[in-house]
């Protein structure tokens, strides 16, 4: 009876533990870095239907308003998350696919075979041409990835000149005009190769380092155009010796920055189902959307000790949730359902890069439309906004806000193995305005958080949240609106404090004036 009694107090002291009181410190007067708006940015390859049936659709039998093949109503609501920059072609497609092949008249462009995805026929309808005119529709800068693994450094040369000189320089200058476009793009951010220790060559880190100086010598603006923002493919894996050879043996007037890529994997073997998944497979996806704080750390330290000025950035070019696809679907195409889980990881994602905003200046959510963790699903004339779609409306509040840095003393929850943080937070500040954006991992519980602003006064606040009742719920196209954000009036203000409760799996965007 005695035992009995003991073990009862002690799951009642645990249940005191996980609903005690979260305690968050921004410090408001001690901001340094900014928040590039690129952290915001989006990824879209040729995969599945990310771009044909999502991003782009064919206007001779085309019943889906469009401009010039680029659907309307995708472009209208990516342009209110404000997105900043898109990278494209790829990906593993990147290092399969030749320029030439996607410029001039559509029904004379060659047909290829996209070998990585499904080697369904690739007609190149969507090119050059076409994403460079979708990324002006958004107001998006574009981030073009270069084919190293079975290209030429002439032909990643001629790409720039053709995209990037001024009318009438050179015969690919005039093929531009005769394609339509006088003026060049000035295109600023290149990156070379994608993945080469992967499906992009598997090369050694040394070799690559040769390849890159190569490309990067003839990537070069030749004062046509702005200096490019060349990037160097980093680590897809913890690897911090491919980091530190980048870093020591690339010269400093060659790299401008080093990409690498974290997904959030259940287990690569089998990696779970978008929608159907257990407490367990909850907490095992935001234990390895966490990691990437270590990762991004490490990476870091390698970074600061050739470059303590931080002029090399790092780049986050590929990062989301990775599961099964979709049962019925081709499962090369990588769709995939999207639920309060995302949502969580989003949040947990976008705070892990405002933290380091000192050294991260870009990351890319893989992928925009339809493949993996996407911002927008689409079935023929039907479209929907995921609940990570409505998180990077949320948090476009801190798009080139100054960062403010955090401490914080939060509950700590145990799942399978590991013991990890309830809330996740970040904070910036735009003139006399603060951002806090809020994220409760738990699955079931509530938590009470105290926000306190020092060096700072202010007189309101108003917030919003994006929540469900349950972790498993997501959009559809017969439900569309399940989960969508509202506003946020769970909180009370006492002097310089706020108090706020943060609902299970909830996403709190908080505006202080």
């Amino acid at each position: 009876m005695k035992s009995r009694i003991i073990f009862t107090l002690f799951i009642l002291a645990l249940h005191h533990i996980a609903t005690a009181q979260n305690i968050i410190a921004i410090k408001a007067n001690q901001g340094r870095d900014t928040i590039s708006r690129f952290i915001y940015g989006h990824f879209a390859e040729h995969l599945g239907r990310c771009i044909y049936g999502g991003i782009w659709v064919d206007e001779p039998t085309a019943n889906i308003p469009n401009r010039n093949g680029i659907r309307l109503d995708v472009a209208e609501a990516l342009k209110k998350i404000s997105v900043p920059v898109i990278r494209w072609p790829g990906g593993c497609f990147a290092d399969a696919y030749h320029w030439r092949d996607g410029i001039g008249p559509r029904e004379s462009r060659k047909h290829t075979e996209n070998v990585w995805w499904g080697n369904v026929r690739e007609t190149n309808s969507f090119g050059t041409h076409e994403f460079l005119e979708l990324c002006e529709m958004l107001g998006a800068e574009p981030y073009l990835a270069v084919n190293v693994g079975s290209g030429t450094v002439q032909e990643a040369a001629e790409w720039v000149q053709y995209v990037n000189h001024k009318n009438g320089t050179s015969d690919l200058t005039d093929l531009r005009k005769q394609n339509g476009r006088d003026q060049p793009w000035k295109v600023k951010y290149w990156g070379i190769g994608n993945e080469s220790w992967g499906c992009g060559g598997n090369m050694t880190v040394e070799y690559y380092v040769n390849l890159y100086r190569q490309f990067a010598t003839f990537m070069t603006s030749y004062s046509n155009s702005e200096k490019l923002f060349r990037i160097a493919v980093g680590p897809g894996i913890e690897d911090y010796h491919w980091t530190e050879v980048l870093m020591r043996d690339i010269p400093r007037n060659m790299l401008d920055g080093i990409s690498i890529h974290h997904y959030s994997v259940i287990n690569w073997r089998n990696k779970g189902s978008a929608t159907q998944f257990s407490e367990q497979e909850y907490y095992t996806t935001v234990r390895e959307a966490l990691r990437a704080d270590k990762i991004i750390s490490r990476h870091k330290a390698v970074m600061d000790k050739y470059d303590p000025q931080k002029k090399v950035a790092l780049i986050v070019d590929e990062w989301g949730t990775w599961y099964n696809a979709e049962p019925g679907t081709n499962g090369a195409f990588l769709y995939q359902q999207n639920t309060m889980r995302d949502a969580v990881v989003a949040g947990l994602s976008l705070n892990i890069f405002n933290t380091h905003s000192d050294r991260v200046k870009m990351a890319n959510l893989a992928q925009m439309v339809n493949v993996l963790q996407a911002l927008i699903l689409t079935s023929n004339e039907k479209m929907v906004l995921t609940p990570t779609y409505h998180v990077f409306e949320m948090y476009k509040v801190h798009h080139d806000a100054l960062h403010l840095p955090v401490t914080k003393q939060v509950n700590r929850y145990f799942a399978g193995g590991d013991t990890l943080d309830v809330i996740s937070a970040s904070a910036s500040r735009k003139g006399n305005t603060i951002y806090v954006s809020l994220v409760n991992i738990h699955i079931n519980q509530p938590q009470q958080v105290t926000i306190s602003i020092e060096g700072s006064t202010f007189k309101a606040v108003s917030g919003r949240v994006l929540k469900s009742k349950n972790p498993h719920d997501h959009n559809t196209f017969n439900e569309p609106d399940k989960v969508k954000p509202a506003g946020f009036t769970d909180y009370k203000i006492s002097g310089n404090r706020i108090d706020a409760v943060v609902p299970p799996t909830g996403i709190v965007v908080l505006q202080i004036n």
